[in-house]
This record gives C-alpha cells, sequence and structure tokens, in this order.
C-alpha cells in the first residue's frame, strides 16, 4: 500500500486554492485523484512549480458541451470522492450539480469548497482567503495594537479554515459511507472553517482571559516572554517561553534571572518595559549565537528561518520535512503513518490521460 487512502478515487473539478490543496492532501495519502480541466487550462507559473497538482493525473474536458459533461459524469459514476471549488450553483447550471451525480453514484462523496457557504446573504459574493477570516473574527485578533491586522498569508482562511477542513469531512464522510452504503455533500465555508480554529480564543474570551484589544493578549505578541526579536544580524528569533520553568530557563540564557523586574511575568502593565530590556538583549548578539546558547532547551526557541532556511534545518532534514520533485523543493506529505507511508506518485503537471484508458482502470472489481 502506498497511504492510507489507497484505492480511494477522487474527481476534482479543477480551481484554484484550497480545493487543489485539498486534493493534493488526499493525494499525498494515497487517494488515485483526477483533476478534470478545461482545454485551454494552464498551470499558473512552470506546471513542476505548481506544487498543489503533484499526485495527481489530468483530464481534459470541455464542460461547456453535453459530451464532456457526460465524460464527467461516467467518472464519476465509479468515483469516491468529488471536490469542486466553484461558487454556488455553477456546478448545477453545469448540469453536475449533487442530484444529478448522487442519482449516478449515491455512494459518492461530494465534497464543496467556498468562501462563504451554499448558502446566507453573501454565498454569491465574490471573496478572497482575508475577506473569509475578517468575517470570522479572527483576522481582527492578529496583529499589533496600534497597527491594521497582519494577513496571515492565505494559511488561516484558504488552507486551514478551508481546505483542511474539507479534506477532514471527506474523511469523516468516507468512513460513514463504508458503514451506510450511502454519500453525502459537505458544504466546506472558510467563514465557519476559521471560526472553528478559533475555538480556544472564543473560550478564553468567554471567561475573561482574552481582550478583543488587538495586540493586548499573551500570544498576539504582547507579551514580552512571547514574540519574535530581532538579532545583532538583522535576523530574527522565536521565544514562547509561557510556563513558569520555560520562563525561568529564558531569563537565566538572557542573564536576567536576578532581576527583580522580570519576577512578575503575568503583570500586563510590566510588558512593554519588559519587552524593551529583552530586545536589548538579543540586539546584542547574532541568530546565530542565540541559537547555540538557546536551541534545543526548554526555554520554546527557534530561529526565525525564511523558505531558504527552513529544509537546510538539521530538524528538518532529519525527518525529510521537505522534498525535491523536479527539481523543486516542497513540503513533505504529513502526517506520518507507521503502516501506509504515504508517497507522492506522480510530479506536478503529470501525466494526462485520456477518458477511455481512465475508465478502464477505475471499473469495480468483479466479486
Amino acid at each position: 500500500m502506498s497511504g492510507p487512502l489507497e484505492g480511494i478515487k477522487v474527481v476534482e473539478m479543477a480551481g484554484i486554492g484550497p480545493g487543489p490543496f485539498c486534493a493534493m492532501m488526499l493525494a499525498d495519502m494515497g487517494a488515485d485523484v483526477v483533476r478534470v480541466t478545461r482545454p485551454g487550462d494552464a498551470p499558473f507559473g512552470p506546471a513542476n512549480c505548481d506544487v498543489n497538482s503533484r499526485g495527481k493525473r489530468t483530464l481534459v474536458v470541455d464542460l461547456k458541451s453535453s459530451e464532456g459533461v457526460a465524460q464527467v459524469l461516467a467518472l464519476i459514476e465509479n468515483a469516491d470522492v468529488l471536490v469542486e471549488g466553484f461558487r454556488p450553483g455553477v456546478m448545477e447550471r453545469l448540469g453536475l450539480g449533487p442530484e444529478v451525480c448522487l442519482q449516478r453514484n449515491p455512494r459518492l462523496v461530494f465534497g464543496r469548497m467556498t468562501g462563504w457557504g451554499q448558502f446566507g446573504p453573501l454565498s454569491h459574493a465574490a471573496g478572497h482567503d482575508l475577506n473569509y477570516i475578517a468575517l470570522s473574527g479572527m483576522l481582527g485578533a492578529m496583529g499589533r495594537h496600534g497597527e491594521p491586522p497582519a494577513p496571515p498569508l492565505n494559511l488561516v482562511g484558504d488552507y486551514g479554515g478551508g481546505a483542511m477542513m474539507l479534506a477532514f469531512g471527506i474523511a469523516c464522510a468516507l468512513v460513514e459511507a463504508s458503514a451506510s452504503g450511502q454519500g453525502q455533500v459537505i458544504d466546506a465555508a472558510m467563514t465557519d472553517g476559521t471560526a472553528l480554529l478559533g475555538s480556544l480564543f472564543y473560550g478564553m474570551k468567554g471567561h475573561g482571559a482574552w481582550s478583543a484589544r488587538r495586540g493586548s493578549n499573551f500570544l498576539d505578541g504582547s507579551a514580552h516572554f512571547y514574540d519574535t526579536y530581532e538579532c545583532a544580524d538583522g535576523k530574527y528569533v522565536a521565544i514562547g517561553s509561557i510556563e513558569p520553568q520555560f520562563y525561568a530557563q529564558l531569563l537565566e540564557a538572557l542573564g536576567l534571572a536576578d532581576d527583580p523586574a522580570f519576577a512578575r511575568q503575568q503583570d500586563k502593565r510590566q510588558w512593554p518595559e519588559l519587552k524593551r530590556r529583552v530586545a536589548a538583549v538579543i540586539a546584542t548578539r547574532t541568530r546565530a549565537d542565540w541559537v547555540a546558547r538557546m536551541e534545543g532547551t526548554d526555554i520554546c526557541f527557534a530561529p526565525v528561518l525564511d523558505m531558504d532556511e527552513a529544509p537546510l534545518h538539521p530538524h528538518n532534514v532529519a525527518r525529510r520535512t521537505f522534498i525535491e520533485i523536479d527539481g523543486v523543493t516542497q513540503p513533505a506529505p504529513a502526517p506520518r503513518f507507521s503502516r501506509t507511508v504515504p508517497e507522492v506518485r506522480h510530479a506536478p503537471g503529470q501525466p494526462h490521460i485520456d477518458l477511455a484508458e481512465l475508465l478502464s482502470q477505475w471499473q469495480p472489481e468483479a466479486s
């Protein structure tokens, strides 16, 4: 076997962002993912850099023709999962909506990925990751006090609250379908998923341990013991010494263990001044110096690496956190499995396949 989803057949309606990433996760875990693209569709940049297409095969179909729709339905008939990320109603207008597909294949797990969801006042509006996480309350919690909220790349909405939630939903629905013999529709909205990612913070706010005032909480960069600091060489380190025993080791490493001002770790009134003093100490040495002094201890320390440095760090090298495919360094499949070890079957952009060959491969085995 090659991954825990070996034998699962997935149809991905080609799109951008979280849909392809979700399907890539399924492919990484061993699923046979066929990406249905339209004639003339091209990857964003060179094909070997389209990391989200790795492990997949590609079928080119003209979805504007009745013949093309019939081809997709023939494929769906033997599929386990369909992944689509169009606006609500697009698949229905193509003649490939859930009702049609589930009638053709009652066991199908029909995964739908949108920003706002399949229903609600905003469901048909355009949007991007930043808009969806803004509505969840999470964007407003990110950034420094007195500064605008800081966009966290597309990690929170598109990939955390969107693609990974859909992949989790698909896995759940596959387990249920194996018992019931029935498929179902998954409505994965990034607004919902991002709100769910914020469960801890909503819970903390509920009992008064979290303030809606950005940049005033111990996990948002306000505390002197949980932030990033610039070193003498202009590089940065990340320190997260929350627990008292870890905090004590931090003060020892900084030469501040005997300073009474630092004894009141949780006194928020002191945090700005204590942060200034910690920053002044860290600025006296290079990042390499602090790595030599702190890395591997219980201080809760790490150097802030860029994307050139991260694949070369000894810990990432030891765990093979990054792999190289066709000359492109990229994150390896995750998480790890002890028995059904995943591997990437195809390089990004390869290979294309014709419908007849695919249907012959996807025919159910005779009992």
